[in-house]
């Protein structure tokens, strides 16, 4: 499957399909995007919001969630704020997310059953990791949004004159509803 996608690279390259998203790193528009990684997702939420290449940030992961204070989010967003001019943030849950349902014993089980052996869980475990909290889903995409948004306001790097609103958007119609 990647070789696929290789193959469409070199003939995107030799035929200059790049040449309508040519932009630079700052965002138009001023603004970052928290949202999930979910598939509906990669053409939808910018058609839902009238957005295109070079107009915004957008950090995407399992759930559009948090997981931890200082990690690959929050870094990213300091980024985007302290070197690209970002003033506005939107934090965008959705409809059916998969990763409300997660479960960290189920997922354990998962690697596990793919070959990841028990004593390399134990250890990670050992080490600190609280798997039961990192690998947790949430009870609503509403009040993870909500969450991930308290989260971000109250970070103490992150500036007080950056906006920071919550949305849960429609994986089907692309409806936003604000959180």
């Amino acid at each position: 499957m990647i070789d696929e996608l290789l193959v469409f690279n070199k003939e995107f390259v030799k035929n200059k399909g790049y040449e309508k998203f040519i932009t630079n790193k700052y965002p138009d528009k001023k603004i970052a995007i928290v949202s999930c990684m979910d598939t509906r997702l990669t053409e939808l939420l910018p058609a839902a919001l009238g957005i295109k290449n070079g107009d915004v940030k957008v950090i995407k992961n399992a759930g559009a969630v948090i997981s931890h204070p200082f990690g690959s989010v929050i870094r990213s967003l300091l980024v985007a704020i302290y070197d690209l001019g970002v003033t506005e943030i939107m934090i965008i849950g959705h409809s059916d997310c998969g990763a409300q349902h997660m479960d960290s014993e189920e997922m354990i089980e998962a690697m596990k059953k793919r070959g990841i052996p028990a004593d390399r869980i134990d250890m990670i475990r050992y080490c600190g990791v609280d798997f039961k909290e990192w690998l947790h889903g949430f009870d609503s995409s509403e009040g993870s949004v909500r969450n991930t948004v308290n989260q971000v306001c109250n970070h103490p790097l992150i500036p007080s004159d950056v906006s920071v609103r919550g949305f849960v958007i429609n994986s089907v119609t692309g409806e936003l509803t604000a959180v």
